[in-house]
């Protein structure tokens, strides 16, 4: 019996990309050049990454299926995404793509099947563990994007800006402080 399918997976990536967005939304364009140090993404980059990094794994399990990652030029794929990640966009540009990237990518996570996120998928030669099923690996996608979003809730804060989900839990706080006074 399988708990957590391709439908939870969409709806626990829709949450995160959720986030994400706000996030993005709440820092404003003249803070997405900032970068914490001169050797790191800067707010729109990261942004631009998170909304474009699915595509390896859409690639990898859906368009080429692959069952076995020796031989596959990773550079060849990610190259022209690390570049993508310098062309200027605004922040409603940049926006857009998260939306775009978050939809299409939720989309194609509802029609995966069981069978196929329990493929196993030989990693290369070195790699631990040697294999890994397919839901482990499109996981990673969701884990990534939410170890970005750390680092742009520190960025948020670094510019001023109190990310949305410790405001939330200050609300809570208080509304359940001020029920505990009745």
């Amino acid at each position: 019996m399988n708990y957590y399918g391709a439908q939870e997976l969409a709806a626990s990536f829709r949450t995160v990309r959720k986030n994400t967005l706000v996030i993005a939304e709440d820092i404003g364009e003249s803070h997405y050049g900032f970068r914490v140090t001169p050797d790191t993404r800067t707010v729109g980059q990261t942004l631009v990454h998170i909304a474009r990094v699915c595509e390896l794994q859409e690639h990898a399990h859906g368009v080429k299926r692959l069952t076995t990652l020796e031989g596959f030029d990773f550079m060849s794929f990610i190259g022209p995404m690390i570049a993508d990640e310098q062309t200027p966009r605004t922040k409603e540009q940049i926006v857009a793509l998260l939306r775009e990237s978050g939809d299409r990518f939720s989309k194609w996570l509802d029609g995966l099947s069981d069978e196929l996120l329990g493929e196993r998928v030989t990693m290369m030669p070195g790699m631990t563990p040697p294999t890994k099923s397919r839901f482990e690996m499109i996981l990673g996608v969701k884990e990534h994007e939410m170890h970005h979003r750390g680092q742009l809730m520190v960025m948020e804060r670094l510019v001023g800006v109190v990310p949305h989900l410790t405001r939330e839990f200050q609300a809570l706080m208080a509304t359940m402080a001020a029920a505990a006074k009745q």
